[in-house]
């Protein structure tokens, strides 16, 4: 599998689910919260100006769908998240659009004793979904996600999101996948509903040894409507350390978030 798919596997981990929920910290606080008892919606953008190895841009475009549920006693989130991927198309220069790979993880919400601090981890899978071979693995894939969001002050809040994967079926001929990410997130709350936020995605390849380690500074407005909390966010990124073809040397990630009451 080509290093620029396995770099797009690694952003459906985006932690910037911006589910607004009436907990401790308030609602700009709990605004970029990831595991928020909220049903959410979510159109996020990775816009990579530069991908190592081939002097050409990329694109990802994401629709994500989030919702919590019960178990017996125990509260869960399941999120699902569908890529539509332009990717750089070597050696002919130019480049193909189309849906990705789907990919779904639940994550178990667990009593930390601290209802401002949130702590989750559970299973993911990912489908080939690809319309075309170039956009997509071809691989199923499955792993673990944990994820962490503390929101103990209504000023500044942080966490992370870490997950696994690795391929157990698919096509033969297409190289397995063995990825692992780690997402640290810091918002810090400016008034108004409007804040400062860094949440870059770490990447490393265990299949290539290849690695991709971007930071960035970012800026949100968070704006309630009725009862519909819209999230607007853009944050430029560029890279710090990489290693191996197909890593963003710069890429802006945008979106829009929504919440639903």
């Amino acid at each position: 599998m080509s290093s620029w798919k396995l770099l797009f596997t690694s952003l459906t981990l985006s932690a910037s689910t911006s589910l607004c929920a009436a907990q401790p910290g308030g609602n700009d606080a709990q605004a970029n919260n990831p595991l928020a008892n909220m049903t959410a919606f979510n159109m996020q953008n990775y816009y990579i100006g530069d991908v190592s190895g081939t002097d050409k841009d990329a694109n990802q475009f994401w629709l994500r769908f989030a919702k919590p549920f019960s178990v017996d006693d125990s509260n869960w989130i399941l999120r699902a998240s569908l890529p539509v991927n332009t990717y750089p198309t070597p050696p002919d220069g130019g480049h193909k659009t189309g849906l990705g790979d789907v990919n779904l993880f639940a994550s178990w919400l667990i009593d930390t004793g601290n209802p401002a601090v949130s702590f989750g981890f559970g299973p993911q899978i990912t489908a080939p979904t690809a319309t075309d071979n170039a956009l997509g693995t071809e691989k199923w894939s499955a792993g673990l996600v944990n994820v962490l969001f503390n929101a103990s002050s209504p000023k500044f809040q942080y966490g992370y999101l870490a997950s696994w994967q690795h391929s157990f079926a698919g096509d033969g001929h297409r190289d397995d996948v063995n990825l692992g990410t780690f997402q640290p997130f810091m918002f810090y709350q400016l008034g108004g509903g409007t804040y400062l936020r860094a949440a870059p995605i770490w990447v490393y390849n265990f299949q290539n040894d290849s690695y991709s380690v971007p930071l960035g500074v970012g800026i949100g407005q968070v704006i309630k409507q009725g009862s519909t909390v819209y999230n607007f966010f853009v944050e430029p990124q560029g890279s710090v350390a990489d290693h191996g073809p197909g890593q963003p040397r710069w890429q802006v990630f945008a979106g829009l978030n929504l919440q639903f009451n």
